[in-house]
């Protein structure tokens, strides 16, 4: 179908859905609209056969037979050479035939939908049809809504499978904007898929041979658009391929389209789960203990996950590494690693384990290359990726790419099949500047990829070079710009150095910091009771504390109110003193508030000791060094991914190269400072930004300032005005 047949035929269903308006609101046309497409699409597959199939059914009904016998025989008269059984028994043929009966079009309509195939009438359940039926009915709509869909032929040989894919993804789009859908819940543009395609399929030999067996998966799957344009690209390379498709989804809508459009392309709709693929309590994986060879995911980023929290973190914690989440679980306010994780779940064996491995290609925003800190949740699943040599190429798209929001997104190439040249190397490839502006803007759509966009990037990542160049377009000027990279696994990585410096503190009984202490939570607590239900109990424990607090108020004014200690250990000897001298024995933690209230921190103080003669660390001066790791550091690194891990084997092999760093950086501005190794931490992250960040020099200081000129010489003339 041409561009401008496909924009009338999206016209008009648009068209048709403004007839809608009234009893519905634009947000709601979708409920109408999206099951009405499919029951039209299926009316024009199974007109043909319909006849044939309604007379086979009376004969098999005349001889008694029900059940899966009948279900088959039916099937095979529908079929015109799909595999998948569906058909239509009801006694109208089309969309035409129930027209004929205007006065009971709800419950023809009604007919003839229960007259489908078991596969089919579930769709419909999916969509909850039913009401919208007699919604339509009752505000007088169906009647016209069901005419206006008679008029057009959805067949799938005038409406390509992949052209029906754009329309949806059209009318989705539009249905989305009306409803003002969230950024994380939007549909991923055929030329993105594509994109991932090339990249996913162009360098793998072993997809074009003749009558290979190949699955394909996709856990957040929508309608099915990375499946579909997946298929259609092997067999368009590779005819004779064998494919099965694969995928999850938890919005009834879009699993019905998908369903249906895979039943009118005779693929088996088993293989399409209806559910949360991490898991809300009601639904789960529903590919548990499957691999595929190929997963490709446009999972929602920037969306919270806290529905699926207590089930994942059971996994977590349950199965570790045995299950989907063993590294690691992102922060709850964005989940879209958690879909990495499960896909990489799925992998067949690799070439290592004699296997034949599995090629992963996943949309994300920019916040899985960096978010969170080292040791975080975000950063081990990073860590884990990278030390294992999984992450093969990170592709940086442009912005103003997708319909529901305008942010930079970036394509992961996760694999456990890397050639021998990628091994231990990760690929960045900057395709920022890759587009063209758009003709029409579809809502924050703006910037689209050409068939030589796509060919341009798929070549930057077969050529596996670093510095790489693409002429692309800067500031309306064509110019040659680095657009690939590619580095040592490692130099993602960074040790996380905890740096201590001494506590300082001088102390005075002063009548000022007295009153300090007096408003201190530990010393307030000395008058409270936790013994609630016993009241009596409870007054003698609070006048017992208001004495104990007295005390030691006034064993303090013992002390000399104007002496200035500067070393804790002198003034801790004198408190201790009068302390004994009033009879007062205090645990430590109250001893350590009186001195918490009393003391400032001080710079020409002594520093502070512990028991054991130690400095004290001062967690207000605590700061932390990000030091890359030793290139000639092998990974995975000898450390565990659990909170608690035991650092020691990892300190043991990167201390040298920490203290050099410390002795060179941080030493020559603090000599008193130290490094706390028990605190050390590893971390992982993706500044793909910054290595294709480009020097732009600022302007000429004349030419600045020239501008200022007339900047100020405007703001003056329209000043004068206001004031005339």
């Amino acid at each position: 179908m041409l561009p401008e047949q496909h924009n009338r035929l999206a016209d008009f269903i648009w068209n048709i859905a403004n007839k809608l308006r009234g009893p519905y609101r634009p947000p709601q046309y979708r409920k109408v609209m999206l099951p009405m497409i499919v029951l039209r699409r299926l009316d024009c597959v199974l007109e043909p056969t319909k006849e044939k199939v309604r007379e086979e059914h009376e004969k098999l009904k005349a001889r008694g037979l029900t059940g899966d016998a009948v279900h088959k025989a039916l099937a095979r008269k529908a079929a015109q050479g799909r595999k998948q059984s569906i058909y239509n028994i009801s006694k109208f043929k089309n969309f035409e035939a129930m027209l004929g009966d205007s006065a009971h079009i709800a419950k023809n309509l009604s007919t003839y939908i229960k007259g489908f195939s078991e596969n089919v009438r579930l769709i419909f359940e999916k969509f909850d049809f039913d009401a919208e039926v007699e919604k339509l009915d009752t505000t007088n709509r169906l009647f016209e809504i069901v005419k206006e869909f008679s008029t057009i032929d959805l067949h799938p040989n005038t409406v390509p499978n992949l052209q029906m894919g754009y329309l949806f993804e059209n009318l989705i789009r539009r249905f989305n904007e009306q409803a003002n859908e969230e950024a994380g819940d939007h549909f991923t543009p055929r030329e993105v898929i594509n994109l991932m395609a090339h990249i996913l399929y162009t360098d793998d030999e072993d997809v074009y041979t003749p009558g290979i067996a190949r699955t394909i998966y996709d856990p957040t799957c929508g309608t099915g658009g990375m499946l579909s344009v997946s298929e259609e690209y092997i067999r368009k390379h590779n005819p004779q391929a064998h494919l099965e498709l694969f995928g999850q989804e938890y919005n009834p809508e879009a699993w019905a389209i998908c369903c249906s459009d895979l039943l009118i392309k005779g693929e088996p709709v088993d293989n399409i789960v209806f559910g949360d693929t991490l898991g809300d309590g009601k639904t789960s994986d529903g590919h548990a203990g499957k691999s595929f060879h190929y997963m490709l995911a446009n999972p929602p980023f920037g969306v919270e996950w806290t529905t699926q929290q207590p089930y994942v973190g059971k996994e977590h914690d349950e199965f570790g590494f045995d299950g989907r989440f063993g590294p690691g679980l992102p922060r709850k306010n964005d989940g879209a690693l958690l879909f990495l994780l499960n896909m990489i779940a799925k992998r067949k064996p690799g070439p290592k384990e004699g296997g034949e491995g599995s090629r992963i290609a996943i949309v994300f925003n920019g916040s899985p290359l960096f978010t969170g800190d080292a040791g975080s949740g975000e950063s081990n699943i990073r860590r884990w990726i990278i030390e294992n040599d999984w992450l093969d190429a990170i592709i940086a798209l442009p912005d103003q790419l997708f319909y529901n929001t305008g942010i930079y997104t970036y394509i992961w190439i996760v694999t456990n099949r890397k050639r021998k040249e990628r091994r231990g190397k990760v690929q960045l490839i900057d395709a920022t500047r890759h587009y063209q502006k758009m003709k029409k803007s579809l809502g924050n759509k703006r910037n689209e990829l050409s068939d030589a966009h796509i060919d341009d990037i798929t070549r930057l990542y077969q050529s596996f070079r670093h510095d790489a160049k693409s002429k692309v377009m800067v500031d309306g000027k064509e110019e040659e710009r680095i657009c690939s990279k590619v580095f040592d696994s490692r130099a993602f990585g960074f040790i996380k150095l905890t740096v201590e410096r001494p506590l300082r503190l001088n102390l005075q009984a002063s009548p000022e910091r007295i009153e300090r202490l007096k408003v201190h939570a530990k010393f307030e607590d000395l008058a409270i009771s936790k013994k609630r239900r016993d009241s009596k109990t409870a007054a003698a424990e609070i006048e017992a504390g208001k004495q104990l607090q007295a005390a030691i108020l006034t064993a303090l004014a013992m002390l000399d109110a104007a002496k200035l200690y500067t070393n804790s250990d002198a003034f801790d000897e004198s408190l201790t003193a009068v302390l004994r001298k009033a009879d007062i024995k205090l645990p430590a933690l109250h001893k350590n508030a009186i001195l918490e209230a009393l003391s400032e921190r001080d710079p020409k103080a002594d520093i502070c000791k512990d028991a054991d003669g130690n400095p004290e660390p001062d967690p207000e001066l605590r700061d932390t060094e990000t030091v890359p790791l030793p290139e000639d550091i092998r990974l995975p690194l000898p450390l565990d991914y659990a909170k608690d891990a035991d650092n020691s084997k990892l300190v043991a092999l990167v201390h040298g190269h920490c203290d050099a760093y410390f002795e060179k950086e941080v030493k020559p501005h603090w000599p008193d400072a130290w490094v706390d190794y028990s605190k050390t931490k590893v971390g992982y992250e993706i500044p793909i930004n910054r290595h294709f960040y480009v020097y732009q020099p600022p302007r000429p200081l004349d030419k600045i300032e020239a501008d200022i000129k007339v900047l100020e010489g405007d703001i003056l003339a329209m000043l004068k005005e206001v004031v005339g």
